[in-house]
């Protein structure tokens, strides 16, 4: 089953890593110059201040993702940038707006259909981040030099006609602590929603798409756009759907290519959708 991001009431997008080498820009420009939408979530780590900070990289293509996301504010949509822990430096403008361009540590969305959806980045459950700030950045280096093989690893299976294969994320499901990581993560989001009083959570973080009910309470994580070049969109009904863009993995033209639903998620009110791992 196939569906255009094209006419959305809402995209929620995470974890471009806009500067940092492995960020998919020109399969992220095809999403957005497909869209059309009332409100563009931003949900942290859209510039990779960490990376930029170690080495200059900064790519013609990634200065057109923020050229159209801007142009998209011009144009009406209301961008709502929440920041992640890669660009925590622009957490300190919570609550100004830049024309149709609002900055805020989190946000309440509210859907069509009446449900409150609390949006963060996420790096708040994590304990690593939040108390150890060399093990975080030992992890980070570690998770770079992984995405390197596996583009490395995908040059070679592009050459032998094979499909795109996520080593990185193969590694991570197959590590019991990562998914014990993952695990905590979803619990610590949803335990947060449901203390805060709310329907649902967007975030990111993790680099682990999701959307599904967890006990009444709705997990969506966006995703990221280095690995599975994820997003969550809703319909004007309100429906939650789970969409990746993949032409960057099939050398497709990426502004003819449509979106595709990860595991059917979709989520409508009083519908229970689990995701596959």
């Amino acid at each position: 089953m196939t569906a255009h991001p094209t006419g959305v009431r809402s995209v929620f997008i995470s974890d471009l890593h806009l500067g940092y080498r492995g960020a998919n820009a020109e399969a992220l420009l095809g999403f957005l110059n497909s869209l059309e939408t009332e409100h563009l979530f931003l949900v942290g780590d859209i510039v990779d201040l960490q990376s930029l900070s170690r080495r200059h990289f900064w790519p013609r293509k990634h200065g057109e993702v923020v050229a159209a996301v801007l142009r998209k504010a011009r144009q009406g949509t209301r961008v709502i940038f929440v920041p992640g822990n890669h660009d925590e430096a622009l957490r300190e403008f919570d609550g100004c707006a830049f024309g149709n361009v609002e900055i805020h540590r989190n946000f309440l969305h509210v859907t069509a259909d009446g449900r409150r959806l609390l949006v963060l980045h996420g790096d708040e459950f994590d304990g690593a981040i939040a108390c150890h700030p060399l093990l975080a950045r030992l992890g980070d280096a570690i998770y770079e030099w992984v995405l390197r093989a596996n583009r490395r690893l995908n040059r070679i299976r592009a050459r032998l006609g094979m499909p795109y294969w996520s080593f990185a994320t193969s590694l991570k499901l197959s590590i019991a602590h990562a998914h014990r990581y993952i695990t905590k993560f979803e619990r610590e989001a949803v335990e947060t929603a449901r203390r805060r009083g709310v329907d649902g959570i967007v975030c990111g973080h993790i680099h682990r798409a999701a959307l599904r009910d967890v006990d009444g309470v709705i997990y969506c994580n966006s995703g990221d756009w280095v690995e599975s070049c994820s997003s969550v969109t809703e319909g004007f009904d309100g429906a939650l759907r789970l969409i990746a863009w993949p032409a960057h993995r099939h050398g497709n033209d990426i502004a003819g290519s449509h979106s595709r639903h990860i595991d059917g998620a979709v989520w409508r009110p009083g519908q229970v959708t689990e995701e596959s791992p």
